[in-house]
């Protein structure tokens, strides 16, 4: 898709509810809460984001975002500030999904209420499968909260029969960031 009506628009203004490690905390779980607000992520900042309908599924976890931490690097390289994963699941979730692939450079963004998800159109029934609502795959690359280009998979619908995985990979994510340099 080449032109999204998203592009050149402001990324929405949520506050993401997040977990972060605290040692003062203590015991077996030191993490505390932390909110974190689109203004902190994106301000004056370039930044990558790749949305995907969960963690612990086939594509996300086998290809998705495995892509975006090997190509992470690459990403830096060119300018980018962060490369964030953003799904519709929740920061414990999140947490366990980062650990269960060895994620430790991406940032793994909890959308737990969908806030986000649902203020950039990318929000779609997955009941078919008994995910209720869930993140459309799609990537984007943002600066100081400016949506410069959107890359957003085929077939957008609720309970969709396939999952469709051809422009919001880390490859074609790279390929733009070079040419447009």
């Amino acid at each position: 898709m080449s032109n999204h009506p998203l592009q050149n628009s402001r990324v929405p203004d949520v506050v993401f509810k997040t977990r972060v490690r605290d040692e003062s905390v203590g015991g077996e779980n030191p993490f505390r809460w932390q909110d974190v607000t689109t203004q902190e992520i994106f301000s004056g900042k370039k930044i990558v984001v790749f949305g995907l309908p969960g963690a612990f599924t086939p594509t996300c976890s086998s290809t998705h975002a495995p892509g975006y931490e090997a190509k992470y690097d690459e990403f830096k390289a060119l300018g980018i500030d962060e490369v964030i994963c953003l799904s519709v699941n929740d920061a414990f979730v999140m947490h366990k999904w980062a650990k269960d692939l060895n994620v430790s450079k991406v940032r793994m963004l909890p959308d737990g209420n969908a806030n986000f998800t649902r203020k950039m159109g990318m929000l779609v029934r997955k009941t078919d499968l008994g995910f209720g609502e869930r993140s459309w795959r799609y990537s984007m690359y943002v600066e100081d909260g400016a949506i410069k280009k959107i890359f957003m998979e085929d077939g957008f619908s609720d309970d969709c029969p396939d999952d469709p995985f051809k422009v919001s990979d880390a490859g074609t994510m790279l390929a733009y960031l070079k040419e447009n340099k």
